[in-house]
Parts: structure tokens; sequence; C-alpha cells
């Protein structure tokens, strides 16, 4: 009689939810594999949903890289998933991501993940869609024009000369991490939304931890609760936003009384009044923090790579002093550097495309599909999320030989537009491309070349283990011991 009393409970408080939560699953499964399109022949990608509701977002954040391999190694380059609420097809290689960035407005339109939207807001560039994207766009790269970017470099140079400074002053180590987002982030301030150095320095620390937190925040489960990471995203928005607001009013009344501003902002701005579509406060601030994000965030993670990858192999910070010299030799004052001079900087360039190659800031984009469509054999439902991954594409790139090894003299040799087009793509492609990559070439090089020619650097863990949350970063956030280089 105990036993079968014991069988029972047992039975009660284990095996029977265990096997409803396995019918659950499959349940689960069957849903989504009934809603692909029967009017198209292709079967769906291979892949699983997850759990229900969450699908696999809570593995995604928790192990990020490790389960997206995982993923790849077992489902192949294209598979579905269920991620941030959605129904999603991860989409891997140059063919397969050709379809996709040459289809946008066709087959699929460019769409962040719902909790992206909600933190960014409707007005930024990243969430603008036909016309108003393409007069937009049009306006931000003005800012970024050749002649921008001259203006640009000299504040640039200043700012990153201001740091290695302090580097150097230091006799224990620098977390190099941390010390590059506080740099980027006055850099972006300054160059892309006009702020003041006093004005930055009042309201540093205070907006870059509101930031910190918008930013980690910023791909979580859309729901707006108390303590949700959507509410402390948009809670840290709201704070960031209110700091800006003094400051572009401040930045609007200058411009009213005829002072002249030449940063990325400010060139919006006019640009939306000259066409008769002057931008609401909200808009503008929405604008900023967008800057700010694509500013800040990913060139820190490239310029953190960068001293961990020249770090890991002296022998490339060698070439670079050597090309330098060479440079210096014919002409190159490297205490007052312009496009011209640094444009020469051939072996510096393919340093930071090599970088860009193996660890891409950004792991990729995010599309809706706009209708049901066939994509090498499988079919992608009308309404399914898609995701374009640029990491994995750059590492099944065949055209890259010794794909691990850290080799910048690969890009020395320009291969064919066609060839490589869409196998390396650090700044996406198609109409979506990142519309500030001129800049961040520039402000790559002027940090290049200022590090380099001051410094030499050991980095005190060796090799640390990356994680994408969401450009990629260390872990340890590369603890480094910085000294003057021996001129």
């Amino acid at each position: 009689m105990a036993l079968s009393a014991l069988l029972a409970s047992l039975l009660c408080t284990t095996v029977l939810p265990v096997l409803l939560f396995l019918v659950a699953l499959r349940l689960w499964e069957f849903y989504w594999i009934r809603g692909r399109d029967p009017s198209c022949p292709s079967p769906l990608p291979p892949g699983s949903m997850g759990l229900p509701f969450l699908g696999e977002t809570l593995q995604l954040i928790l192990q990020r890289r490790k389960f997206l391999l995982m993923k790849r190694h077992r489902y192949g380059f294209i598979y579905r998933t269920h991620l941030f609420g959605s129904p999603t097809v991860r989409v891997t290689g140059a063919d397969n991501v050709r379809h996709i960035l040459l289809g946008e407005n066709r087959l699929v339109s460019a769409q962040w993940p719902a909790s992206v939207r909600t933190i960014l807001g409707p007005d930024t560039l990243s969430n603008l869609h036909g016309a108003q994207h393409r007069t937009r766009k049009k306006a931000i790269m003005r800012a970024f024009c050749r002649d921008s970017l001259q203006l640009y470099i000299p504040e640039i140079q200043e700012e990153v000369q201001a740091v290695v400074s302090q580097w150097l002053l230091k006799d224990s180590l620098v977390l190099v991490y941390p010390e590059m987002k506080r740099l980027m982030f006055r850099v972006a301030m300054r160059v892309l939304l006009g702020f003041k150095p006093d004005q930055i320095r009042l309201d540093e620390q205070q907006l870059l931890e509101a930031f910190e937190e918008m930013i980690k925040n910023l791909f979580s489960l859309p729901i707006d609760v108390p303590f949700s990471g959507l509410y402390r995203g948009l809670k840290a928005r709201n704070l960031i936003h209110c700091k800006m607001e003094e400051n572009i009013q401040q930045k609007v009344q200058e411009c009213e009384q005829g002072c002249r501003h030449t940063d990325a902002l400010q060139q919006l701005i006019d640009s939306s009044r000259k066409n008769n579509e002057p931008l609401s406060m909200q808009a503008i601030k929405e604008s900023a923090t967008e800057l700010l994000f694509g500013g800040h965030e990913t060139t820190a993670s490239t310029a953190t790579s960068l001293i961990m990858f020249l770090g890991l192999n002296p022998h490339v910070v060698d070439k670079l002093r050597q090309e330098l010299q060479e440079q210096e030799e014919q002409g190159l004052d490297l205490h007052s550097l312009n496009l011209d001079s640094l444009e020469q900087l051939r072996y510096t360039d393919c340093v930071i495309k090599e970088t860009l190659r193996i660890n891409p800031p950004v792991p990729g984009g995010f599309r809706i599909a706009l209708k049901t469509f066939t994509l090498n054999g499988y079919q992608i439902p009308k309404g399914w999320k898609v995701i374009y991954s640029i990491c994995d594409t750059h590492d099944v790139a065949q055209m890259f030989p010794n794909k691990q090894d850290f080799q910048p003299q690969r890009f020395m040799t320009q291969p064919s537009a066609d060839s490589s087009r869409f196998h390396y793509i650090p700044f996406g492609g198609g109409s979506r491309m990142c519309v500030g990559k001129e800049f961040a070439r520039v402000l790559l090089k002027v940090f290049l070349v200022e590090v380099v020619s001051k410094c030499d650097w050991t980095l005190l863990n060796g090799p640390p283990a990356m994680k994408t949350g969401p450009t990629v970063y260390p872990v340890d956030n590369l603890p480094t011991k910085f000294t003057s280089c021996a001129q």
C-alpha cells in the first residue's frame, strides 16, 4: 500500500509534469511548423523553436557565441528558431546573405526586435523606411562626407592623445574596454553631437552609466514591467533624453543667433529644416541617442580588439611603425593628421580590416519577410524575422585561408568587388549599410597612429574570452600595461 502511494506521488510530482512539459514543447513546435505557407512547396528550414513563448531567447542571451556555433554546426547555414518573441530564420554565408541584403523593400524590410525599436524610438534611421529613410540617410551622410571628416580629425586626435597620455602615466594596469568606451563616448558627444568639452565633463559619468544600462537591456524580451530588461532600458533611455534636451536646446538657440556648428546632429537638423520637415525635440533626442550608439559602442569594441590583436602579434606592430616611419620620411606630420595622410597608411587600413573580419563589432542585422520567398531550397514565411549573420559569414568565407590567424597582409591585394562583396560585410550591405563606416575608419586610424607611435603594451591575462552583448567585448575588460615605446 505504501509503495503504491509512493509511486502515485512520484507520478504526480515528477513524471506527469515532465510529460506535460514535453507535450507542450511538441505542441509549440507543431504550432509553428503548421504556420508555414501552404502555397509554397518548399519546407521550412531545419531547427527548433525552443520553449513555449520564450523560444530560445534565454539561450542566446546567456550563451551567445557558443549557442550560435552549436546551431550552425547542427543545422547548417539556414535554420529556424524563435527569438525575442518572434519566429526567426538565421542566415549565414555570402550567397544567402546577398539575397537578404539585396532584397530590401522587395523580399524583406529592416526591423529590429521590439525591445530595440521601443528603446531607440520610432524616429531613428534604423526604424524608418521608404522615402523617410532615404531622406534621413542622405542628411546624415552629409555629416560623413570628406569635408566633414577632415573637420573632425583635429578633435578626434586631441581626445585620443589625452587618453594615451593618461595610460602612460599609470603605473598599474589599464582596463582597456571601459577606457575605450569612455574615449569613444567623448568623441561621439563632441564630434557627432557637437557638445563642448566642458558640457561633456559635466554630464559624462551619469550619461555614460545610463547609456551602459540602456545598451545592456537593448536586446530583451518585449515585456515592460518593473525590473524587466525593457523597463530598465527605457528608464535609462529617458534619463539620457532628459540630460540631452537642455544641451540640444542651447545648441538650437546658438544656431538661431548665427553660431555655426558642423557636427552630424546639426547637419541633420539643418537638412530637415531645408526640406520643410523640422524635427521635433523627441525626434532630435532619438537621433542623438542613435548616433551615440553607432558612433561609440561599435568603435569602442573594434578599438579594444585592435589592442588585443596587436598585443598578441607584436610583429604587426613593428610593420605599422615601419609604415609610419616611411610616411614620416615623405612628409607625414604625426602631430597634425589629415585625410590625405591617413589614406596613405595602407597597412594600417589592412590591420583595421583584419580586425573587423575576425571580430566584427555587430554580429548581424535584423529583417522581416515582406512575403513568403524561397532561399536555398527553404521557405521563409511572410512575417517571420530574418537575421543575417556577419560573424558567421566571415567564419565560413572560403576566400580567407587560415581564417583563425591574424594576417592583415591578406588585404594588401584587393580581391575583385564581386568575389568579396558579401564574404566580407563588417558594415552590413545594401541600402542599409552603416552610414558611419568612413567615420569609423578615420577614427580607428587616428587611434592606431597615436597608440602605435607612442606605446608598447602587454596583455596581462593573455588572449581573453570574448562575448557579445550587443557588441563584441572581452570578458575580462582586457587588463593591459602600457609603457612609452623607444623612439
